[in-house]
């Protein structure tokens, strides 16, 4: 246990120089650390939302619009599968969407069975369970019924919230921000935590919007006396268009959507802040063939239900790309390009909880935290050198080394440290020096059994290592668990704890051995006081 070869010395000596290295940029300001050359690492430990400040805002989705959104897209295929119908077209009228059904008349009664086919072979199945999203049933002989199942709307928003944390993980990504928090709440709520936002206003405009993008064409055959009234023509909707003052009518039919967006940026057009925007290959192709069928027409670009331009096709656009202009600013039209850039939210989403953290709260958690931790340690090595002497200094030095691990380790792997994460810190004290304790008092006994100074500390190290071993696996665990099952402060606090646990078996262990090893080998005792 005490032979350490030259590269095995050199190697443990490595560690602790890097561990420094990686840590030393905690202890600089970040806008000095920038200065720095670039060998050097500059990462350094991401502050929660407790100890930096920032925006904590509970969303909640809006189950209602998920499933009408749901419902109006059935309808869309519902129409082209019955026109892709083998034998020919089917017939169909009176679509109606009342609550939470679709349904549909079969004109030619003699094709109600194949229509009833095609609209099961729409559905598909729940999980495992054997049951479909929704079930299809006729009356009145000849209308179609489309009616969610429970399993399927249990499916639908499980899988809506699931895309919905990865839209808005990507947008808080957009803003720059670093070591967001987004976690799913129940079954219909989402968790946001961003810490150092200084604007949590624009957070919640950018998380509730839905960014659906559509291209529409302006039916500009509709009576302004009845759009004034809400109504529109058959085949068409009444939208608000802010810049014009008054609604527009646009056609249903949706030309391009958002989702055929491959990139958005926020650019300059004489002067004013717009959007550009490009197509991928299928849509440039429709966007293409759209342009040039209509020629003269405006055309409606369409924001979650709203006009925000309707510009006029004055020549076909083949390039597959293009321009949306409006009353922007540099920051709305910065955040357009976001909201379209990252996609769109498949539910609509309500704020409705909102809680900010100032800078000075976290100040304070930090000064309390640091004062907690300095006293702890401080207690702990003045304890360890009266009771070991010089077995009691080297386990304070492994202690130091430990603590400068745990945060380099903390500051490469870009990890966060919040209040709970400085509890688990603190812990990780009393287990570094756990395990030295437990190495200390093996060597006692093996000094009272008679045993000489090298061999007591060589079988103290080798004995003690297996209790050490398996106490620290059985923390990994436990923490493993914390992580698995926790929320955000758990996690943290689990984070750090297994960080400490790894870090103090290599320091409390090999560390100490090593300092232990040289000094029998330099001094040759031939008795040792512990």
């Amino acid at each position: 246990m005490l032979e350490f070869s030259k590269t095995q010395t050199w190697g443990i000596y490595f560690v602790l120089f890097l561990g420094a290295l990686f840590a030393l940029p905690n202890a600089f300001p970040e806008s000095q650390v920038a200065t720095w050359p670039d060998v050097l690492p500059k990462a350094q430990v991401n502050l929660g939302l407790d100890l930096r400040g920032g925006s904590h805002i509970l969303l909640e989705a809006n189950e209602e619009s998920l499933f009408e959104t749901r419902l109006e897209s059935l309808e869309n295929n519902v129409r082209s599968e019955m026109r892709r119908a083998e034998g020919g077209a089917i017939g169909i009228g009176d679509v109606s969407l009342r609550g939470e059904r679709l349904s549909f008349l079969v004109r030619d009664m003699s094709r109600v069975d194949q229509a009833v086919d095609i609209a099961r072979q729409m559905t598909s199945a729940v999980g495992v369970t054997g049951t479909r999203d929704y079930d299809v049933t006729v009356e009145d002989t000849n209308r179609v019924i489309f009616t969610p199942t429970a399993g399927g709307k249990t499916q639908a928003v499980d899988s809506a919230m699931t895309q919905a944390v990865e839209v808005i993980r990507r947008r808080i990504d957009e803003l720059g921000t670093r070591e967001p928090t987004i976690l799913r709440e129940g079954d219909d709520r989402i968790v946001v935590q961003v810490p150092g936002l200084d604007d949590p206003q624009a957070l919640k405009d950018l998380l509730g919007k839905t960014a659906q993008l559509e291209f529409k064409m302006v039916d500009v055959e509709a009576d302004p006396a009845s759009l004034a009234q809400g109504r529109a023509p058959p085949g068409s909707e009444v939208l608000p268009y802010p810049d014009q003052g008054a609604p527009i009518a646009v056609e249903r039919r949706t030309l391009i959507s958002g989702d055929q967006l491959v990139d958005a940026q926020q650019t300059f057009q004489n002067g004013q802040a717009v959007v550009n925007f490009r197509f991928d290959s299928v849509a440039s192709r429709r966007f293409a063939r759209v342009t040039q069928e209509n020629t003269g027409k405006p055309f409606a670009i369409v924001l979650d239900d709203t006009v925000i331009s309707a510009p006029r096709i004055n020549e076909p656009i083949l390039g597959g790309s293009g321009v949306i202009s409006g009353n922007f600013t540099v920051e709305s039209a910065n955040e357009l390009a976001i909201l379209l850039r990252s996609g769109k939210l498949p539910v609509e989403l309500q704020v409705i909880e909102e809680r900010t953290v100032g800078p000075d709260l976290g100040a304070d958690s930090i000064r309390a935290g640091t004062i907690a931790s300095i006293i702890s340690v401080a207690a702990v090595m003045i304890f360890m050198l009266i009771t070991y002497g010089r077995f009691g200094w080297y386990a304070n030095v492994a202690l130091a080394f430990n603590l400068v691990l745990i945060v380099a380790v903390m500051s490469a792997l870009g990890a966060t440290l919040t209040l709970p994460g400085i509890a688990g810190f603190v812990l990780t004290v009393g287990a570094a020096v756990d395990a030295n304790v437990l190495i200390n008092e093996r060597i006692r006994e093996e000094l009272r059994k008679g045993k000489r100074s090298m061999q007591a500390v060589d079988v103290g190290y080798k004995e003690a290592s297996r209790t050490i071993w398996d106490a620290n696996i059985t923390n990994i665990i436990a923490a493993a668990v914390m992580f698995w099952l926790g929320s955000g402060p758990i996690k943290g606090f689990a984070v750090v704890l297994t960080i400490g646990i790894v870090t103090s078996v290599f320091t409390a262990v090999t560390v100490t051995r090593l300092f232990a090893a040289q000094w029998l080998r330099a001094k040759r005792p031939k008795a040792i006081t512990i």
